[in-house]
């Protein structure tokens, strides 16, 4: 029978609670922390560091270094088969990643990319809803809660790269609304998968309340929230106002976005939540370091967490405190 107890936001986030856990125990008998690994992203690729896996075969190879490594959920972006620069437009693609990392790694969480909204065009119009990995049925799918704006910078393409020829300059905006956030749950929903609730800014918890309070939303919800880069400010007093804020059934995921991503997953792993890393999130291990590998980046959480007494959650103990039944198994015929 499980000992897991107490994991939930509300059970640690309030100071008396936090100060009769560690005064008196350190970390240790804070719930074992659950490690996310974002292997690849959908933006930057090998022309920003050539360890970061852009073809099947390199994903399905890298899924099982960090889940070896200590990673029990891992977040992939599927490139497109014809052109490495961009995510694919196929569901099937998902399908025979998900089938292929399951099979190297039978008890790892599989969490596919969704977004959920729609990319403003250059000409003022809409795309699609991008909704391309919920038929996969990963058992939880990433959705980028509210609307953001950014600017990124990309590099070329040298060969034997492809994709993109000149260094490029793009003005995003995301759109979502809260009717296609309502829609993007209710498809996870019908098709099993858990939604991950990406948040950019404290003001995206209105989005959460939102769709619990129509009943689409059950707990205990995972939430993830973007620190620098695109998201909010990385500082103490941001990480405390958002976790005070967000419903007490909750469990609170960390990513920091380039340079500060050890100072936020570090706090993170102090103040009882969880964390991600992974080449998505950040291509350098130092100043002017490249990573070598994704498994590079969890191992350091894990020697990280260990000097801090953190206990590591296991695949099994991270399914359980997320919710998730056995893993999902896959079938895929080319």
């Amino acid at each position: 029978m499980s000992e897991l107890k107490n994991y939930l936001l509300g059970d640690y986030r309030e100071t008396i609670d936090y100060v009769d856990k560690v005064s008196r125990y350190g970390l240790t008998k804070f719930a074992p922390l659950i490690i996310s690994c974002a292997i690849t992203g959908g933006v930057h690729g090998k022309e920003s560091n050539p360890n970061l896996p852009e073809t099947i075969e390199e994903q399905v190879q890298q899924s099982y270094d960090v889940y070896n490594a200590g990673a029990s959920l891992i977040h992939i972006h599927v490139r497109d088969k014809n052109n490495l620069a961009v995510n694919t437009p196929k569901t099937e693609d998902y399908l025979e990643v998900n089938s292929l990392v399951r099979e190297k790694c039978p008890e790892v969480i599989i969490n596919n990319t969704c977004l959920g909204g729609r990319m403003l065009k250059p000409d003022g119009s809409a795309s699609p809803q991008l909704l391309v990995s919920i038929g996969a049925k990963p058992e939880v799918a990433s959705v980028d809660i509210a609307s953001f704006s950014s600017t990124l910078k990309l590099a070329a393409r040298k060969p034997p790269l492809s994709g993109r020829d000149n260094d490029e300059t793009w003005d995003v905006s995301y759109l979502m609304t809260m009717g296609d956030a309502a829609r993007t749950v209710e498809l996870m929903n019908e098709n099993g998968v858990k939604p991950e609730l990406e948040m950019y800014d404290i003001t995206n918890i209105k989005y959460i309340s939102n769709l619990i309070n129509k009943g689409l939303l059950k707990g205990p919800h995972w939430v993830q929230m973007i620190f620098n880069g695109t998201g909010i400010y990385p500082s103490v007093e941001n990480m405390l106002s958002v976790t005070r804020l967000l419903p007490k059934d909750s469990l609170f995921s960390v990513i920091g976005i380039g340079a500060a991503q050890t100072a936020m997953i570090t706090l993170a792993i102090a103040l009882g939540h969880h964390v991600r890393v992974g080449l998505e999130d950040n291509v350098f291990y130092g100043p002017h370091q490249l990573a070598t590998s994704n498994a590079q980046m969890v191992e350091r959480v894990v020697r990280i967490a260990k000097e801090l007494g953190r206990p590591i959650a296991t695949p099994a103990q991270s399914r359980e405190m997320l919710g998730l039944g056995a893993p999902r198994q896959y079938t895929y015929n080319k």
